[in-house]
């Protein structure tokens, strides 16, 4: 959903984010998959315990919960965004349909009933978003090419960017760098991914794991991108909606009809100055296709002007960011797929959100009562006692993820708002987990370190927010090693 918008309204540049994804999973295979594998732990943090002391461990498999607590959240939303835009209803009430039934899946045992069907979930997936492109691909009135050329004179078929920018949040450099801690710390030391290694009956095995996440990623969210692209040139020649959300547009309809119908008498006559310069396009001679493209990109500014009216709009009338990207792929789907299609969609969304949230809820649960309960308060308890004390954790966490996602669907577009949350904490934990391979790390330093890697980061996001988040996770990483080894001594760390 969020990367479908992403694409539809910011082009396939988003796919550097992942560039940084083949090296972290060779870097992991030789380092912490056999690291931690070995360890014989249930959680990645426990080893920490283990290598330094109770207060390290406490401390970041409690940054852990915040940052996994957040992205489930954010996970949730995607389906309630479905939801809202097939029903019309506030996003609150889809979370709660969503997240609830969710919550009572997972206490019942939904992770180990959904882990067989990944590859399945997997084929629906591809299938729908290749039944779309052919679908925009038939209906387009213009030839595949044509349609790039559209696209590209907008900006959204540039790949790459090799400035080194720190303000720019997509460019190669903040991938290849940015991206490779942020991958290196949520498959090396998230328990949402660790505990799959952890659980593998070989180091071989973990690390074939890895390398099939790696392989398909790339491609798999290029196809994902480029569906958001043909979307957004099929809207050039087919009038999309003025507002995506439905239930933003109808509360604006209903309590300032005149303005907003005003805004769309705008809309409608610049969409269609636009449209008939992108139709002269094709097949005109160079030069006229030129000016036609100059008059396209001029009433596209425009167009989108009127768009910006139309959110603030309804941000006035509703109290909520108006946020329209994840809305986009949905309302296309119900609007212009065929029933069938649309069906299979809105399956895939469903089936393959509610997996991924039991997976992340099991992993806070996991996390929640081996790195605190039993640790801090019943270390004797039985099997059974543990399984009841999970399932009081389990629906703490939905809950909490539940408020996350009324948050998180109103910042942007989902895969980018689950990003900046991670990015927050994943930089300073991957930082801890460097000092654990170091023999001069000590307890004292990894703690303080750990500190001033959040407080860093901290300073960074909200004192110099322009600095792109990928970064953060470089800043968190870099500085907890630091502090870490300036604190730690030149003595060898016990244990």
């Amino acid at each position: 959903i969020g990367t479908t918008g992403q694409g539809a309204t910011d082009g396939i540049r988003f796919v550097q984010f992942y560039f940084g994804l083949p090296l972290a999973m060779v870097i992991l295979g030789v380092t912490l998959v056999p690291f931690l594998h070995g360890a014989k732990v249930f959680t990645a943090y426990e080893y920490l315990e283990r290598r330094f002391d109770a207060r390290t461990r406490s401390l970041t498999a409690f940054l852990f919960l915040l940052s996994r607590g957040m992205s489930a959240g954010t996970i949730l939303a995607a389906p309630a965004v479905v939801f809202s835009a097939v029903f019309g209803w506030p996003l609150t009430w889809s979370v709660a349909l969503i997240g609830i039934p969710t919550v009572i899946y997972t206490m019942l045992g939904g992770v180990q009933a959904v882990t067989w069907a990944d590859v399945k979930q997997m084929v629906l997936i591809v299938f729908a978003l290749v039944s779309i492109v052919i679908v925009l691909l038939v209906n387009m009135p213009v030839a595949p090419d044509d349609a790039l050329r559209i696209a590209g004179a907008t900006g959204r078929m540039q790949v790459f960017d090799f400035s080194f920018n720190l303000t720019e949040t997509y460019t190669f450099w903040s991938g290849v760098i940015g991206g490779t801690f942020l991958m290196l710390s949520y498959f090396g030391t998230d328990q949402s991914q660790v505990q799959r290694y952890l659980t593998a009956r070989s180091v071989d095995e973990a690390r074939s794991s890895l390398l099939m996440s790696a392989y398909w990623k790339i491609p798999l969210q290029a196809l994902v991108l480029m569906v958001g692209i043909l979307v957004f040139v099929y809207y050039q020649f087919q009038a999309p909606p003025l507002l995506y959300n439905p239930a933003h547009e109808a509360a604006v309809a209903a309590e300032r009809g005149a303005e907003y119908q005003a805004l769309e008498s705008r809309f409608q006559e610049t969409f269609d100055l636009r449209e008939a310069a992108a139709r002269r396009v094709p097949g005109a001679p160079d030069p006229q296709a030129q000016a036609a493209m100059d008059e396209f990109l001029a009433h596209e500014a425009t167009v989108q002007g009127i768009r910006t009216e139309a959110l603030a709009l309804a941000e006035e009338v509703t109290g909520e960011s108006s946020r329209d990207v994840n809305y986009i792929i949905p309302r296309f789907v119900l609007s212009e797929l065929p029933l069938g299609l649309s069906g299979i969609f809105i399956a895939a969304v469903m089936a393959a959100a509610m997996s991924s949230i039991a997976a992340e809820l099991n992993s806070l649960s996991t996390a929640s009562v081996i790195d605190f309960y039993r640790r801090w308060m019943r270390p004797e308890g039985d099997d059974a006692h543990y399984l009841r004390v999970s399932k009081i954790a389990t629906a703490f966490w939905g809950i909490f993820a539940c408020f996350v996602a009324t948050y998180a669907a109103t910042l942007g577009s989902l895969i980018e708002v689950v990003n900046r949350f991670g990015s927050f904490f994943y930089g300073s934990i991957l930082g801890v987990f460097l000092l654990a391979m170091l023999p001069r790390a000590r307890g004292a330093g990894a703690f303080f370190g750990l500190l001033a890697g959040m407080g860093v980061v901290a300073a960074v996001t909200f004192g110099a927010p322009s600095v792109s988040f990928l970064w953060h996770n470089v800043i968190g990483a870099v500085t907890v090693v630091i502090v870490g080894l300036i604190l730690g001594g030149r003595q060898p760390a016990e244990g």
